[in-house]
């Protein structure tokens, strides 16, 4: 938790965005795994904890933009709760902890809030659901269409610039990250189990923070993007691709991918392959600065991937224009990057639309290019993400052929003799500075002598 001071300040700031209405933000409560007494590890909401900072279930916090006044609802705990659970602070020394002079049991939610103009988030919990129908007459099926833009905007604004708290704690995260993905190259050789791999990860994600930030992706089947089977017993030869990040115990995100030759040698051919990717990354670090926007990055990295892999005679024709086309998603189906922040997905929860986009630039409803997360211009203090990534997805490859889908640009001939090949993608966090980009933490290792030099 940071100094009470900067969630007052964050409080006074959206308050003073807002001008008015009373602003509902409430936090997460614990969620049944099997039974009510045995649940999921707790993980509170992260406009919440950016608020008001507390990570403890059964909370609810209310920003009064018409008075000025904040207050954190909630309950003291029982005998039963500190006989299980132990001593706990007030409700009050809580508020009071995060710079909020006003705390009241939970109960006075219901019949404190009077009636006012309410502004709140497109809800994602049906227990937050029940909660908001309950308190604004809302049926539950109404509430994302009365959710508040003005909130949504005024976030969005506030959170995708990073302070240097933040950043931080992004670090943090960082670290935690590096050590997982080192100790995965270590242990990619033959024989191995996908699953050993991940337990080990995920362990020392939880070991040095609050464990892992999103569901650990890692495979040697890397053609499925969100692979999330850690089922199978790695075989010499393949490539194994981890995506994988962690969290600092303030919830900061870490998010990085790197691809694994299993047994620590690539072959020529995954070489040529690895090389476009990682000229891919490394190009789009270097485009990385305020005044750009991610689309435009985004697409010059789609010429870079489609003008190799025209060198290596598995596309065609001008690259502009395959671009244009689309023709490079059938090897990149998405985007190059995402925000990253107290979520992996940073924000997403409000709309994805509005965190990634704004009124100067529209998605773009092309297959591949429709998947990019993030377009919009960049600025100082966003923390991005940049992974592009190359697969060879037979299903995929084999609709294009049949449908005669940009068989202008696409040699499939020779994309057939790749159909094992799997995928490479290669993916840092990147903060966008005063003039360029800096990648955050200590850069995993990414140079193919460096990855296969860590299972000798």
């Amino acid at each position: 938790m940071f100094d009470q001071q900067i969630y007052t300040e964050r409080r006074n700031r959206l308050r003073a965005k807002m001008a008015s209405g009373i602003i509902l933000i409430p936090g997460n409560n614990e969620s049944p795994l099997n039974y009510s007494d045995n649940t999921y590890h707790f993980r509170q909401d992260s406009t919440f904890l950016y608020l008001f900072g507390l990570d403890i279930p059964g909370l609810f916090g209310v920003i009064d933009a018409n008075s000025g006044n904040d207050t954190l609802f909630g309950n003291d705990n029982s005998i039963d709760d500190i006989i299980w659970s132990g001593v706990k602070p007030s409700i009050k020394e809580l508020a009071a902890s995060v710079g909020v002079k006003n705390a009241l049991p939970f109960a006075d939610l219901f019949v404190k809030l009077g009636n006012s103009q309410f502004h709140f988030l497109p809800p994602y919990r049906s227990d937050i659901k029940l909660l908001l129908e309950k308190l604004l007459g809302l049926p539950t099926v109404h509430l994302a269409k009365h959710a508040s833009i003005d909130l949504i905007h005024a976030l969005v604004a506030m959170r995708s610039v990073k302070d240097e708290f933040e950043i931080a704690e992004i670090e943090v995260a960082c670290e935690t990250g590096y050590k997982m993905h080192v100790a995965a190259m270590k242990m990619a050789k033959p024989g191995v189990m996908e699953q050993e791999i991940a337990g080990t990860i995920e362990g020392i994600a939880l070991a040095y923070g609050g464990g892992t930030s999103f569901p650990t992706i890692l495979t040697q089947n890397g053609q499925t993007l969100h692979n999330h089977s850690h089922s199978f017993q790695l075989e010499k030869g393949r490539l194994m691709i981890v995506d994988a990040g962690a969290e600092s115990n303030g919830h900061y995100a870490s998010d990085f991918t790197r691809t694994i030759p299993v047994g620590g040698k690539f072959s020529q051919k995954q070489l040529d392959i690895y090389n476009i990717v990682l000229k891919a990354n490394n190009t789009a670090t270097a485009l990385i600065k305020p005044g750009e926007t991610y689309l435009s990055i985004h697409l010059k990295i789609a010429e870079v991937i489609t003008t190799e892999l025209k060198e290596l005679g598995l596309m065609k024709g001008d690259v502009k224009e395959a671009v244009a086309n689309g023709a490079h998603a059938l090897f990149m189906p998405h985007g190059l990057g995402h925000m990253m922040g107290l979520d992996v997905h940073d924000m997403e929860n409000y709309g994805q639309v509005y965190v990634g986009y704004d009124d100067e630039i529209r998605p773009i409803d092309q297959f591949g290019t429709a998947n990019l997360r993030l377009g919009r211009r960049l600025q100082k203090g966003f923390v991005i993400t940049n992974e592009p990534g190359i697969y060879f997805i037979p299903a995929l490859i084999e609709k294009w052929y049949n449908e005669k889908t940009n068989h202008a640009f696409i040699n499939f001939d020779q994309v057939r003799k790749y159909f094992d090949f799997g995928g490479v993608r290669l993916e840092d966090d990147i903060l966008v500075t005063d003039s360029g980009a800096r990648i955050l933490g200590k850069r995993i290792p990414i140079n193919p002598e460096e990855v296969g030099a860590l299972q000798l």
